[in-house]
């Protein structure tokens, strides 16, 4: 049988060796090659922020693609690096199978597994759609990063959303590189990483000269140049970290490091109270206006308990607050109602504010088909939680106006301030012990920073076992409590940047220009090389 056009045209040099031999894969060789270099490509992300592995995983895969005779083939590929991008990226979701291993244990291979072979999927429509153009050179180079954005954004909103470790989000090792965000959010990130991943795919074409060939890469690692210089340049001229800060407040971030395991056992639960208690005036009362504990920090449904919310007032300062996470449940004609929610208590043991948890973890809070699958949620009873209304911002006393998030509501870009009423700050509340020691923290912070970069407003993370810390509108951060360290971080609350940032305005609409731009990029690109 003759070999595709690609594949043979792809034996000049060394790099053209390599692809043919991937391009040359059939079978069981070839899956087992996209599943590794999706895996590989997952070591660019939080923690370990290998970043030039994305040049032999992505270039690989489209070496890879090259090999396609037809589209189930190119179809298998993407499928097959996507599940194992996911599989490795996503692992430590196993971790929380295992709290109550007697009752999960045994869903834990079949859920990882299923989660990473599902959001495969996403990669798997991205290969194909590349390789039914034809598209070969700087062509299928940007209709490849403007398809993977295009997912990547379809991914965020898509069956409730699940936009967890977006490509762009290596970069969060780096303050000036993150900065292109306040421009077009992550997802500019997103599209000029893929650019500068797959481009060494074009020094496999022996048919181009030597320039031709390695325009593309030099022309991507000057984007990625340029995108570092411009951040450095923006933060050069920002205010010096931690300089501009709000008068009169002085938060205490609490990270109590209860065991997830014990959290909600009956005979603990008051003790778990009482010793968040004290840990949070260790350091002295005196010292802070606002405590701020982690998500379901308060076991109990407070608005029942006056008793347990006078117990709580003697941990708050004359015109402070405590701000905390707590279930709230409410008893209607249809039986009891529950919600993940957020309270602030003031001196007097009063509620003077509360947000319902809106943006629900399936399985985790919720059920999908609950009485198609006939199983409960992973967390603590059978009642499943209701979402709240939508995203608010809150005002409360000697505080500026914020808007609440709980748990992975920070993860979704563009969807983290109340429309039309745009908060001063964001406090995330999380509970990230159900991963243990693990990438899912590190990848969770990492997440929430981009959030204060994309709308230039700083961030406030107070998480049960970590990563808490204080963020800036520049992303920048200024204190932080590592991951499984039990204490308090005292800290001042940052001011905004000074005016909105551009990707605030625009919003996810960046995407649709984003992609555009690369599709007509893709498009004028074809006759100048004279491709058909």
């Amino acid at each position: 049988m003759a070999e595709p056009a690609s594949l043979t045209a792809a034996s000049d040099g060394v790099f053209g060796r390599i692809a043919h031999r991937l391009a040359g894969l059939t079978g069981w060789r070839r899956w087992l090659a996209a599943g590794f270099l999706g895996a590989l490509a997952s070591a660019a992300l939080p923690p370990l922020y290998l970043v030039p592995v994305l040049w032999p995983a992505f270039t690989g895969l489209l070496w890879l693609l090259d090999g396609a005779r037809r589209a189930r083939g190119a179809f298998m590929i993407g499928w097959a690096f996507g599940a194992g991008h996911f599989l490795t990226g996503l692992y430590w979701v196993g971790i929380a199978f295992l709290v109550d291993a007697e009752q999960f244990a045994l869903l834990m291979p079949f859920a990882v597994a299923g989660l990473a072979v599902g959001i495969g999927l996403f990669p798997a429509v991205i290969v194909l759609a590349v390789w039914s153009t034809r598209s070969r050179g700087v062509p299928r180079l940007l209709l490849f990063a403007a398809v993977w954005l295009a997912a990547e954004w379809l991914r965020s909103w898509i069956l409730t959303g699940f936009p967890w470790n977006l490509i762009g989000s290596v970069w969060a090792f780096s303050d000036a590189m993150l900065q292109l965000g306040a421009l077009s959010g992550i997802w500019g990130l997103s599209l000029l990483t893929l650019l500068a991943a797959a481009a060494p795919a074009t020094l496999s074409e022996g048919s181009k000269t030597t320039l031709s060939r390695w325009l593309p890469v030099g022309a991507t690692l000057l984007l990625l140049v340029l995108t570092w210089a411009g951040g450095e340049l923006r933060l050069s001229a920002a205010p010096p970290a931690g300089s501009r800060s709000v008068e009169g407040v002085a938060l205490r971030l609490v990270q109590p490091g209860i065991a997830q395991s014990s959290k909600w056992a009956t005979d603990l639960r008051a003790q778990h109270i009482a010793d968040q208690m004290a840990l949070t005036l260790r350091n002295g009362a005196g010292r802070y206006s606002h405590a701020i504990w982690p998500e379901t920090a308060i076991t109990y449904s407070i608005a029942d308990q006056p008793d347990l919310r006078q117990a709580l007032a003697q941990i708050v300062p004359p015109g402070g607050l405590l701000l905390s996470g707590a279930p709230r449940t409410v008893w209607e004609a249809s039986g009891p109602r529950l919600w993940n929610s957020f309270h602030a208590l003031d001196p007097l043991g009063e509620i003077r504010g509360t947000y319902d948890k809106f943006h629900l973890v399936p399985f985790g809070e919720y059920v999908p088909l609950k009485g198609l699958l006939g199983i409960s949620k992973l967390t603590q009873g059978r009642l499943d939680f209701s979402p709240g209304p939508g995203l608010r911002t809150l005002t409360m006393p000697g505080l500026p106006p914020f808007g609440p998030l709980i748990c992975y509501e920070v993860i979704f870009p563009g969807q983290v301030t109340e429309p039309g009423k745009r908060p001063d700050w964001l406090l995330n509340l999380t509970n990230d012990s159900w991963f243990g020691t693990s990438s899912g923290p590190y990848q969770h912070f990492a997440s929430a920073r981009m959030r204060a970069v994309e709308e230039g407003l700083p961030l406030v993370r107070v998480a049960n076992s970590g990563i808490s810390g204080v963020v800036d509108g520049y992303g920048r951060t200024l204190a932080r409590l590592e991951l499984n360290k039990v204490g308090v971080l005292d800290a001042a609350l940052p001011k905004p940047i000074a005016g909105a940032t551009i990707f605030s305005r625009v919003g996810n609409w960046s995407v649709l220009i984003l992609f555009l731009l690369s599709v007509s990029a893709a498009y004028i690109s074809r006759p100048l090389r004279g491709l058909p």
